[in-house]
């Protein structure tokens, strides 16, 4: 059976933890999810509680597991559980479920049965329904408009925290994915297109967390320079092409 590993990468999430690993749990447990899963709680350098909450959940639920990162970022915490990874697919998801989580079977079906190396979920394309403020809307799409005039990408959504890869297309990228925080999403992206990977685009929907861990001015500075280092250093030239880009 087709194995995948569900990462939540968490950064001081103890109250979010207890509440939504049940849930993914029982959806991954059901009849909608038809593969083989496990979840891996993704710890990059919490300072709360976050530790003892993830370890109690993996003694409390079965194909749970805890991972201590001792550095902080996002990048840092996918890479380094893909890394190790022996499944199938290898995905993740934000630990707040903003993204409803109907819509990830056919996030890996694309993966498992259509033939798409990569698969994410979009809240700006067609069929996407979602609710935010408009400054994050604004923000989001600007950034979209940065890339495709920037890097002439194809896809829709970067950072949407819900995507899906085949294992060994994630490991032929993450070498070249240098970003340890939020950029890392739109790096592996940009590689993988430029690679010529066929990427799947699932409209979501997908509601804003008011919690939300994202600090909108440090990650749009960093955004930026990491599109700036793109563009000068084409690190996809290291990439032997899969078809013409």
């Amino acid at each position: 059976m087709t194995t995948v590993d569900v990462t939540i990468p968490v950064y001081n999430e103890e109250k979010d933890l207890p509440r939504n690993i049940p849930i993914l749990h029982a959806f991954l447990s059901s009849p909608l999810f038809p593969y083989s899963w496990r979840i891996i709680i993704a710890d990059n350098a919490s300072t709360d509680a976050t530790p003892e909450v993830g370890k109690e959940l993996a003694r409390s639920f079965s194909h749970v597991e805890y991972m201590r990162i001792e550095e902080k970022g996002r990048g840092i915490a996918l890479r380094t559980v893909w890394s190790n990874s022996q499944a199938d697919v290898v995905s993740y998801m934000d630990v707040d479920l903003s993204t409803e989580l109907s819509a990830f079977p056919a996030l890996v079906r694309a993966v498992v049965e259509e033939g798409y190396d990569v698969a994410i979920g979009t809240r700006l394309a067609k069929g996407a329904q979602v609710r935010r403020s408009w400054r994050r809307t604004f923000l989001s799409r600007g950034y979209m408009v940065l890339l495709k005039v920037a890097l002439h990408v194809r896809f829709s959504d970067a950072q949407c925290g819900f995507k899906a890869l085949r294992r060994e297309v994630a490991q032929t990228l993450l070498p070249l994915t240098l970003d340890r925080g939020w950029f890392f999403d739109t790096e592996l992206l940009v590689l993988a297109e430029r690679a010529g990977y066929r990427i799947a685009q699932i409209p979501v929907r997908w509601e804003e967390d008011p919690d939300t861990r994202v600090r909108l001015l440090p990650t749009i500075v960093r955004d930026l320079q990491g599109v700036w280092r793109l563009t000068w250093q084409r690190p996809w030239r290291q990439l032997a092409p899969k078809k013409p880009y």
